[in-house]
Parts: C-alpha cells; sequence; structure tokens
C-alpha cells in the first residue's frame, strides 16, 4: 500500500534549474521560464490536469479508447488583496471524445459525471489547492515565524 505521506526533493542543478526527484527515482526538470523547462507554475497546472485525467480516463478506458483526451489547464495570474501573486480562477477543459461504438458511447457517457467527482471528491490536487490548506515553511527543519 502507498505511503499516505507524499515527498518529493528538489535539487538545484544550476542557476534558476532544478530537478524534483520522487521516491521511485522518477524526475522532472523545472526552473525559471528561461528555457524550455516547466516553471513551478506550470507544474502546479499540469499537476491538477494530470491529476484529474487520471480520474477520468481510469474509468472510461475501461470502456473504450478515446479518439481525443486532451485537458487545457489555465489560470490567470493576479495580485491578491495582501499583494500577494496566484492564480484566480484555475480552468480544466476537457475534451475527450470515442468512437460511435456501444463501448464509445458508454464511456462518452461517464465523462461528464467523472469530471464532476474528480472536481467534487476525488482529485487530491485540485483539491488541496481550493482548500484553506495550510503550507508550513522551514529552514533546516525549523518552521519559520
Amino acid at each position: 500500500m502507498p505511503s499516505a505521506t507524499k515527498k518529493v526533493t528538489v535539487f538545484r542543478r544550476g542557476e534558476g534549474r532544478y530537478v524534483a526527484t520522487n521516491a521511485r527515482g522518477g524526475q522532472v526538470r523545472l526552473g525559471n521560464g528561461a528555457d524550455d523547462d516547466f516553471t513551478p507554475v506550470e507544474l502546479l497546472l499540469a499537476a491538477i490536469g494530470g491529476c484529474s485525467s487520471v480520474d477520468v480516463d481510469t474509468v472510461t478506458s475501461r470502456r473504450d479508447e478515446p479518439e481525443q483526451f486532451e485537458v487545457v489547464v489555465s489560470g490567470a495570474r493576479i495580485v491578491d488583496e495582501a499583494g500577494g501573486n496566484r492564480l484566480d480562477p484555475v480552468t480544466l477543459d476537457f475534451a475527450v471524445h470515442f468512437k460511435d461504438t456501444e463501448e464509445g458511447r458508454e464511456a462518452a457517457g461517464l465523462v461528464e459525471r467523472l469530471v464532476k467527482l474528480s472536481r467534487d471528491k476525488e482529485c487530491t490536487v485540485a483539491r488541496t489547492v481550493s482548500a484553506d490548506t495550510q503550507v508550513v515553511f522551514k529552514v533546516d527543519g525549523q518552521p519559520l515565524d
């Protein structure tokens, strides 16, 4: 059974360039936007879209293989009342289409319900972002004031 605690470690590769490594050895390059590496904000959008995609794809692909499965995730960068940067709103636009067969129509008929279920219950990433989640910053293991 996978651990309930999730963790990645971010290592510096060079100025403005990093690599995030998970416990299984998987890696993702990220940076400050000066090259083709994902920025942290782009990774956040990818994580939201990826999480919800898994929710929808896992169930629909049991019925039929999609002809198109695309999720465009976007977020408008704003400066909030406190002067802090954030995205609001974040939008996921699903384009999931199947062949015009009995199996394809069955899978297509599940898409809207599965997207809603992902939004309301299943997608840990989107639900964490939309909740009032505590984020604790530490330096050398000591929490900041």
